[in-house]
């Protein structure tokens, strides 16, 4: 998948390429039959639209993470890197690795997730404007025509933030009531995080236990180890949603201050020894484990309370 076509290895490893666009989804729509399954290798939001387009019209689609196609082709040692011949490994690929179906996600949720990265980017650059302000402000004559512009420019890019911040509550309450008010019975995590964990995880429905969830999060430990010389110290994957595990790692710090079991948590590991950070990261985890449970069992926070409706949590 690229920006302006995309290219297609049939099972009789017949090659054909298609312009991105509606006209080009249509002319492979012909060449599909009922029991067609695509398999489309992720390629930021090159792909999206495709995908949709399938799924609206009855087909199987997998969406399948490029690093996996991109170890596959290295494992057989492929010594050509054209478009022609990475559409041909993906269809090895399907074939040896049946991946998992893909089913998109609600017009919704769609909406929540677009909500939320333009959120991230009108943050940084009120950030920018905050700072460009004070650097001006510290001139020994700053412009006043510069300061009213940066001011204007600020107090309307808040304005807008706070229109979208509305929209996208609005979004996640149509579909996650329950669970947002369940999310902040748990100590440590406020209004807007509750939020954001809903939009990132979609309600937490797609994942099955807890692990999964974490490793979708890059929070869990990657060991290093082979006999007696490589020995690396363990670290987290870093493999998953990095708003995600930024977004916990904010609100380990409050976590560890008002919520019992992460603040047990974080004193036993220091007490060991080991770095705060490492502590924090512990109790990323613990946060996301109790978001978890609490959302899947419905029911609210109790620092007493350990579940066991749940596994692998």
């Amino acid at each position: 998948m690229s920006k302006d076509v995309f290219d297609v290895c049939d099972d009789n490893y017949e090659y054909y390429q298609f312009n991105n666009s509606i006209s080009g989804f249509k002319k492979l729509l012909k060449l599909l039959d009922d029991t067609s399954i695509c398999v489309l290798e992720a390629t930021g939001y090159y792909h999206v639209r495709l995908a949709y387009f399938l799924l609206e019209n009855g087909k199987g689609v997998c969406v399948v993470n490029p690093l996996k196609i991109k170890r596959y082709i290295q494992m057989h040692l492929s010594k050509i890197k054209t478009d022609k011949s990475d559409s041909k490994m993906i269809l090895n690929y399907a074939k040896d690795c049946d991946p998992d179906l893909w089913f998109g996600q609600s017009k919704t949720q769609q909406e929540s997730l677009q909500l939320s990265r333009l959120l991230s980017v009108y943050t940084k650059q009120g950030t920018q404007l905050k700072n460009k302000i004070h650097g001006e402000q510290v001139l020994g004559i700053p412009s006043k025509a510069v300061i009213g512009s940066l001011n204007r420019q600020l107090k309307h890019l808040r304005k807008e933030i706070k229109v979208l911040e509305g929209k996208l509550l609005k979004n996640v309450k149509s579909e996650y009531q329950k669970s947002l008010t369940l999310l902040k019975t748990i100590p440590g995590i406020g209004d807007k995080t509750a939020l954001m964990l809903l939009v990132f995880t979609d309600g937490f429905n797609r994942f099955e236990s807890s692990k999964e969830l974490c490793s979708y999060a890059g929070i869990t430990p990657v060991i290093r180890q082979s006999g007696s010389i490589v020995k690396g110290r363990s670290r987290i994957s870093k493999i998953g949603n990095t708003k995600l595990r930024n977004l916990l790692f904010l609100c380990s710090f409050n976590a560890c201050k008002y919520n019992t079991a992460c603040k047990a948590l974080f004193d036993r590991i220091v007490t060991k020894g080991k770095s705060k950070k490492l502590a924090l990261i512990a109790v990323c985890n613990k946060l996301l484990k109790q978001a978890f449970s609490i959302v899947k069992n419905q029911i609210p926070y109790d620092a007493n309370f350990r579940s066991v409706l749940v596994k692998n949590n």
